[in-house]
């Protein structure tokens, strides 16, 4: 029974996240469009908005690109400038900071949208249920990091890696090896899936449209000012300099 539930779990509820993540957000933009946004509070309550969401966002990319970087990367090639042991050290103390850094922005945008009347009035039940998900998430995450200092050999980190690799090249791995992991480990791979299930559905789609290309668009914005209004509340008409 413990074998079928952890193959349920990590063999097929991954693909099961993935196709639901890529077809879902395919099919919202499609027929969703206007949707499709971060419905941003920020006109209702200013307060707390500015350092929560940015040490949300600087937080929360530096975890995402480090657990791109460091379950995805073949052990052979980084193995070739440091030892798995050096990369388990690094990721606990770069992970831990990024971690902290995402935590209090994230804990003071929760904060702000569940006991802000305006705010919460204004947010859906998936407002509230992703910034929960993503906090407890958060939790867990930081969780596992005493048992990544016990684990200081690397071994959890290779079987997670692998894990993951497999899924990614369509060839997993037996389940089995995950039953000897802590349960902060096997509950965080089953809530991070489970964001993936849930992120078509939420305000996370905005992802897709991080404005990148601003970086190397050509020419400049074309900002107009706004004309002084007459008493009568008509614009003011410039003079020609003499």
């Amino acid at each position: 029974m413990k074998d079928y539930v952890f193959h349920l779990l990590f063999v097929w509820y991954p693909y099961i996240c993935l196709t639901i993540f890529l077809l879902g957000s395919l099919i919202r933009f499609d027929r969703e469009q206007y949707t499709w946004r971060a419905s941003s509070s920020q006109i209702l309550r200013k307060r707390q908005l500015a350092w929560g969401s940015n040490l949300f966002h600087v937080g929360i990319l530096f975890l995402l690109l480090g657990h791109t970087v460091g379950l995805l990367t073949p052990t052979w090639l980084y193995t070739l400038f440091i030892t798995v042991e050096h990369k388990q050290l690094i990721a606990v103390a770069a992970g831990g900071i990024a971690g902290v850094v995402c935590f209090v922005g994230l804990t003071m945008l929760l904060h702000r949208r569940l006991f802000d009347v305006r705010i919460r009035a204004n947010s859906s039940v998936m407002d509230i249920a992703i910034l929960a998900i993503l906090w407890l998430q958060l939790c867990l995450g930081l969780a596992t990091l005493p048992f990544s200092f016990a684990h200081s050999d690397g071994s959890v980190m290779l079987i997670l890696s692998h894990w993951a690799q497999g899924i990614v090249i369509l060839h997993p791995v037996d389940a089995r090896p995950l039953q000897g992991l802590d349960w902060p480990y096997l509950t965080h791979l089953v809530l991070g899936m489970t964001l993936f299930l849930v992120f078509p559905f939420s305000r996370l789609v905005h992802i897709w449209s991080a404005p990148v290309w601003y970086l190397g668009r050509r020419g400049y914005q074309v900002v107009r000012r706004r004309r002084p209004l007459s008493e009568s509340g008509r614009p003011v008409s410039r003079q020609p300099a003499e």
